[in-house]
């Protein structure tokens, strides 16, 4: 009678152990946050969304003074924010280094204040890391370049990551919702034009 009760104690037991155990495929996917600046963000959203691993991309403001910014008070240069974007990826499919590399390959970083045909601080590029490993990884990055001699300078910011301020919901997805006026921004900008000038080719 003892061996029963302990037979069927210890079944009970491994049932209990059971319902609290989730199946290596029911793990929801590993995400990550990354935060960049390039300008115009409906652009730089745009890039990013094409790249494999990414999830989604957030236009926003970053690197600035104020809570809670405005589109209208960002454009005015009066918070000291920069148009940026969160960038929400799968580390088991791109690595942030990608990200990096992927990111310098879309930017102008010979410029100051400014990204194309659009000018001001609220328009400068940068890279805000958010901790120890992306701060190495992206001063590495941009010294790399530097090395290599390809740019004598360059004025893309590398900065600890701030607050991200998600930008009004009529920015988010822009290129997807005004296709047309997008298309017609870009192509005017010579974003492409100047990525290419400065590259050589796209990646």
């Amino acid at each position: 009678m003892k061996i029963r009760h302990f037979f069927r104690f210890t079944v009970a037991i491994a049932a209990l152990a059971a319902s609290f155990h989730t199946p290596a495929t029911e793990t929801p996917a590993a995400k990550a946050s990354a935060l960049f600046a390039g300008g115009c963000f409906w652009c730089i959203e745009a890039d990013f969304e094409k790249l494999p691993g990414v999830i989604e991309v957030e236009s926003g403001y970053t690197a600035g003074l104020t809570k809670s910014p405005s589109y209208e008070a960002v454009s005015a240069g009066k918070t000291g924010h920069t148009e940026a974007v969160r960038v929400i990826y799968n580390p088991q499919k791109v690595s942030y280094s990608q990200l990096v590399e992927y990111f310098w390959r879309h930017i102008d970083p010979t410029v100051k204040d400014r990204q194309f045909c659009d000018v001001g601080s609220q328009y400068r590029s940068g890279i805000y890391w958010q901790n120890e490993t992306e701060h190495k990884i992206a001063e590495a990055s941009r010294d790399a370049l530097l090395k290599s001699a390809r740019f004598p300078v360059i004025y893309t910011e590398v900065l600890a990551a701030s607050p991200f301020w998600p930008a009004e919901e009529y920015h988010q997805d822009y290129y997807k919702k005004n296709p047309i006026r997008y298309a017609y921004y870009r192509n005017g900008c010579g974003r492409d034009a100047r990525v290419l000038q400065v590259w050589g080719e796209r990646k």
